[in-house]
């Protein structure tokens, strides 16, 4: 029995070998052979968010004030969450809009999102508050969290109407805690302003919340929320630039600020004008080198080669266009990035380059 056994294994190990000596023939003489080494590519990838794109349904579907839907979207494996983390929505037109984590982290079989219909906006809210109803899939990806609830010895929120949805899951962990914290909520009338039972409800004990809403009380007092606070204080902030400009002016020396922004800050230097020159993009993982005109964005230059380059914002405050820059000196224009991630890395949709050339990881 021994015999047979040990011719079966003695041949199984000649092929074997014929097999790799053939392979290694094969490879030699290929043109393709051997392929670049390359690193593992970092763009699309950063550690801040998850860029899995995966389908869920919406089972739910509530207004929760005037002009403002609530959806529950449903589904298996959901990667955790914390607050202050959003999602990206990938719309049924094709469009891709962020929107804030409003539920319970623990809820691990759903994410639930609120968005106020602006029809003066961009198209985004207006689809997702017409045409997602219950029983219709969404793609999403993420979630990513930039807006992230962090320890300090009290707390400060300053938000205006629609900027509570990052807020909302901060203020439940705080309230379970016992932790120090106010909130100043303004919004254009009670009825326009979402989960304002629940945020009061949440501060009732120690009258923490203060509620303005301008057709009673015009605009809420952002400074005097802000005077006296002790120091280390963490300020957060989310709502129109004007009230996040007023928070950031009135900001108290020791205290720290935390912004959210739903639209780029006014004023920003944008993807055009001036300073905008030409220059050109190598993309080094696709081997093309695209020119990059002088009224022209990086992302549009890119995308003309590789339309499947994602984008959302154009405004350089989401950073879904995050890539990683290989050679080239950067000329940041976005609302987003970190010191540590400027570095090496840039929003495409506005940034520019110091310089005549740039090389992305692409």
């Amino acid at each position: 029995m021994a015999l047979p056994r040990l011719r079966t294994v003695a041949l199984i190990s000649g092929a074997a070998l014929l097999t790799r000596r053939a392979l290694k023939r094969r490879i030699a003489r290929s043109p393709l052979w051997p392929l670049p080494a390359l690193p593992e590519p970092v763009s699309g990838h950063s550690k801040r968010r998850a860029t899995a794109v995966r389908r869920l349904l919406v089972t739910g579907r509530t207004e929760v004030a005037e002009g403002v839907v609530q959806l529950r979207l449903e589904g298996p494996g959901l990667p955790p969450w914390s607050p202050g983390a959003h999602l990206d929505l990938v719309l049924p037109s094709g469009l891709v809009r962020q929107y804030s984590l409003c539920g319970d982290p623990e809820d691990s079989g759903a994410y639930t999102v609120a968005t106020r219909l602006v029809a003066d906006g961009r198209g985004g809210s207006r689809e997702v508050y017409e045409q997602l109803q219950e029983g219709l899939e969404v793609e999403v990806r993420g979630p990513r969290n930039r807006f992230p609830l962090t320890e300090a010895p009290a707390y400060v929120f300053v938000v205006g109407g629609i900027g509570i949805t990052p807020v909302l899951p901060m203020l439940r962990v705080l309230a379970a805690s016992g932790a120090e914290w106010r909130l100043l909520y303004g919004g254009r009338s009670r009825a326009s302003m979402p989960f304002l039972e629940e945020v009061e409800k949440l501060g009732a004990d120690g009258d923490r919340v203060t509620v303005v809403a301008q057709d009673e009380a015009g605009h809420p007092d952002v400074a005097g929320a802000l005077t006296g606070l002790p120091p280390g204080t963490a300020v957060y902030c989310c709502g129109p630039e004007p009230l996040m400009a007023a928070t950031t002016a009135a900001l108290p020396q020791g205290c720290t600020l935390h912004l959210e922004r739903f639209s780029a800050a006014t004023g920003g230097t944008g993807g055009s004008g001036a300073g905008s020159e030409a220059f050109e993009v190598e993309l080094r993982r696709s081997g093309r080198t695209v020119p990059v005109a002088a009224g022209q964005s990086v992302l549009a230059a890119v995308r003309a080669e590789l339309p499947h380059v994602a984008y959302s914002c154009e405004q350089g405050f989401c950073g879904t266009c995050q890539q990683r820059v290989l050679e080239g000196e950067i000329d940041h224009r976005d609302e987003l990035l970190t010191d540590d991630e400027r570095g090496d890395s840039m929003l495409i949709c506005v940034s520019r380059c110091r310089g005549g050339r740039l090389v992305l990881d692409l």
